[in-house]
């Protein structure tokens, strides 16, 4: 085999063995102390002291110191990766109390905004408590209809005629219309003395118009045939003249 081949095999492994470290190499040459020692030691007989020629137990001490050695290679080794991780620990350890912190946070918030609307809805019930307690209650009164009939237009005109204080009964009402128009609320009289002298009386009690101008009902039709004006009217008249309607048993 040439010369030079040979030559750069074995540079080769010296090449590898300089590029490792420092503490690698110290690493090595303990393993290799500790085998040496080893071997002494196996060589030894078994009642050899350990005194004889000193070899043994400086081999001892040298193994120990290259244990140690390792140990501390080792430890200097690892060392930033259990840095790293204690790091990590400590920042994801930080980062759960921070959310821990944060969720508590939002819990009492959410909370304190239940409360308050709560609080604010028993308030506004309590207004409205008081509002209804001091607002009197109004009661409903449905309008009161009347039948468009002689029985109608009496009832209608008596209501008014209490409210007014207009004296008078519905069988008083009832006997002059039917003595006066028999029930017609577009009855005239042509041939009377009200008549020859051109105002005629009208409607179903037989008012002339002055006498339903001047008597008028406020609130009733300004129409003489109107019925409920008409006897209303008529009635005020007769209030005024002989007490009430129920006094008049005549032509008045």
């Amino acid at each position: 085999m040439p010369k030079n081949i040979l030559n750069r095999r074995l540079s080769r492994p010296l090449e590898k063995f300089s590029a490792l470290n420092k503490q690698h190499k110290i690493a090595i040459a303990g393993v290799s102390t500790l085998g040496a020692a080893a071997i002494a030691l196996s060589a030894v007989p078994g009642g050899a002291t350990t005194v004889a020629g000193g070899t043994p137990a400086v081999a001892a001490k040298q193994v120990a110191a290259e244990q140690s050695q390792t140990r501390d290679l080792h430890d200097t080794l690892s060392s930033p990766l259990t840095s790293d991780k204690v790091k990590l620990d400590a920042i994801k350890a930080k980062q759960k109390a921070a959310a821990a912190t944060k969720q508590r946070a939002a819990d009492a918030a959410k909370k304190k905004a239940a409360a308050e609307r709560k609080a604010a809805e028993s308030r506004s019930a309590k207004k409205a408590a008081d509002r209804s307690a001091k607002r009197p209650q109004m009661e409903t009164v449905s309008a009161k209809t009347y039948k468009n009939n002689l029985d109608g237009w009496i009832r209608q005109s008596l209501d008014i005629m209490h409210a007014k204080g207009i004296p008078g009964s519905y069988h008083g009402l009832h006997k002059n219309i039917m003595r006066e128009s028999s029930g017609n609320p577009r009855a005239i009289n042509g041939w009377d003395i009200n008549a020859i002298n051109g105002i005629p009386s009208k409607g179903l009690l037989q008012v002339i118009p002055p006498t339903f101008s001047t008597y008028h009902v406020k609130g009733t039709s300004n129409d003489i045939y109107d019925p409920v004006a008409n006897i209303t009217a008529a009635a005020n008249y007769a209030a005024h003249r002989y007490g009430s309607i129920d006094n008049v048993n005549s032509a008045y």
